[in-house]
């Protein structure tokens, strides 16, 4: 064979391995779309698998829209560490200033302030023990959460979730993640009803053989009703949630000075900062607090973050959208995403692959395909920060919302990923350690699955799956 023949050939050859090697291996989806078919009829599917080599071995609808439930979180908690100083001392404590007889608490976007008597740190007690050794006697309580506009809930929320923890309303001034813990017991033939009085509490409960305790309150309405059945034992813990939280801070922060002998001869307040689309993406006044009797210092934000990712914190991520909101900004949903689409843009996403509405994932407007998670997963993982980040994550088999999940599996131990839930979705997207050693980038999404299914085991089967063939 002459020379260049030769050459030619040993060029086609190599190009051709290279491209057998750059091709997706069809028995891993063969094998992944078999686990998935044991899906509850009616479910759909979108789901990628890249491997290290950038290859999409796994390709199931990938440009299809999904509703990504808390996956949503990705988005936010990525542009946190694109967009926010999470080593750095942080600046979103709550502090307590005086105008003349008044005494205002003013709240910052930080998540973490407490009033739990064992508090440590981030205590609403340390500002009201700084009052009581400035005055005896104040006249208004005020509760400022101006800070970010009066969004409460975002576009796409259930009213129904409303009431609850998990759709409480944001606030920059939210104590124990404004939720109100409630105890019920039985004594005898009544129901009993503990814990905090800040609603009137429309007490429906009987005693029975079971403990089945529901909840409800109406929008803008001060009762609770609790409805439902209650067992004798050591009873039930309900958790709900607060429609304002800038005024049950206020409230709490007056009792805490009743106790430390303060008179309070006013009333408890509010001030909030009305929501104005036109000033989205500008500059809100305010931008510097004003000088405040004492202020708290929360441990740093990559604290929160982590929190925020491993339990599935919502509040908690719906103020860092907004903190990262403030960054230039006035705060607001609006001015949040902004900051999420120029990062998706750099990320190189198309701006069509995804539409949002909220931080945390509770919004049903949300959008995404699993392609658009997988490249963006993708882009963070070259990051500087991108390993930090993955840290944050829960681990299947080990922590967070995962702990329960590929225990005693292959992937136990080797799946970092966000979950997410809401009703007829699961979600789940991040990395994963394959059979091979090489890390698999990948999003999950099962939309439409029947009331009282659940498509976690098969999607979960599917990763492993795709795990084992790679």
């Amino acid at each position: 064979m002459p020379l260049m023949q030769t050459i030619q050939a040993i060029i086609i050859g190599a190009a051709g391995a290279m491209l057998a090697a750059a091709a997706p291996d069809p028995a891993v989806e063969t094998a992944v779309r078999a686990a998935l078919a044991k899906a509850p009829a009616g479910t759909r599917f979108g789901m990628v698998v890249r491997d290290a080599a950038g290859v999409e071995q796994v390709a199931i609808e990938p440009d299809r829209r999904f509703v990504p439930a808390s996956n949503t979180k990705i988005f936010t908690t990525l542009a946190s560490f694109a967009t926010l100083p999470l080593d750095a001392a942080d600046d979103g404590g709550a502090g307590v200033r005086m105008e003349g007889r008044d005494v205002v608490l003013v709240g910052a976007g930080d998540a973490r302030l407490s009033s739990a008597a064992d508090c440590q740190v981030d205590c609403l007690a340390t500002l009201a023990d700084a009052v009581a050794a400035k005055t005896r006697v104040v006249g208004d309580v005020i509760g400022d959460d101006s800070r970010f506009p009066d969004q409460r809930w975002s576009p796409g929320m259930g009213w129904n979730n409303m009431a609850g923890r998990y759709g409480t309303a944001t606030s920059a001034l939210t104590l124990d993640d404004n939720e109100l813990v409630l105890t019920v017991t039985a004594k005898g033939d009544r129901a009993v009803v503990g814990g905090s009085d800040y609603y009137r509490i429309d007490n429906r409960i009987r005693v029975g053989t079971t403990n089945a305790v529901a909840f409800e309150r109406m929008p803008g309405s001060d009762v609770l009703r609790l409805s439902g059945t209650v067992a004798p034992g050591p009873g039930v813990t309900v958790r709900t949630g607060v429609e304002d939280a800038a005024h049950h801070a206020a409230w709490m922060f007056a009792k805490l000075l009743r106790e430390r002998g303060v008179r309070v001869t006013g009333s408890v307040a509010v001030r909030h900062r009305p929501h104005r689309a036109e000033e989205d993406g500008g500059v809100v006044e305010g931008a510097t607090l004003p000088p405040m009797l004492a202020r708290l210092q929360p441990g740093p934000l990559i604290e929160d973050v982590t929190v925020t990712n491993k339990a599935s914190q919502n509040l908690h991520a719906e103020l860092l959208l907004r903190r990262i909101g403030r960054v230039g900004g006035g705060g607001s949903i609006g001015d949040g995403l902004k900051r999420v689409e120029a990062m998706m843009a750099s990320a190189g996403v198309p701006r069509s692959a995804w539409d949002l509405s909220d931080g945390s994932g509770m919004s049903t407007y949300n959008r995404v395909t699993p392609r658009a998670m997988v490249t963006l997963l993708t882009w963070a993982q070259a990051q500087p920060w991108g390993a930090r980040w993955i840290e944050t994550l829960p681990v299947g088999g080990v922590d967070g919302t995962l702990s329960r999940r590929f225990r005693d599996t292959p992937l136990a131990g080797k799946i970092h990923a966000k979950t997410g839930t809401l009703s007829g979705v699961s979600a789940l997207a991040g990395t994963m350690t394959a059979a091979s050693g090489q890390t698999l980038t990948f999003a999950l999404y099962a939309n439409d699955n029947p009331d009282g299914t659940s498509a976690t085991p098969t999607m979960d089967a599917a990763l492993l799956a795709a795990a084992a063939a790679l």
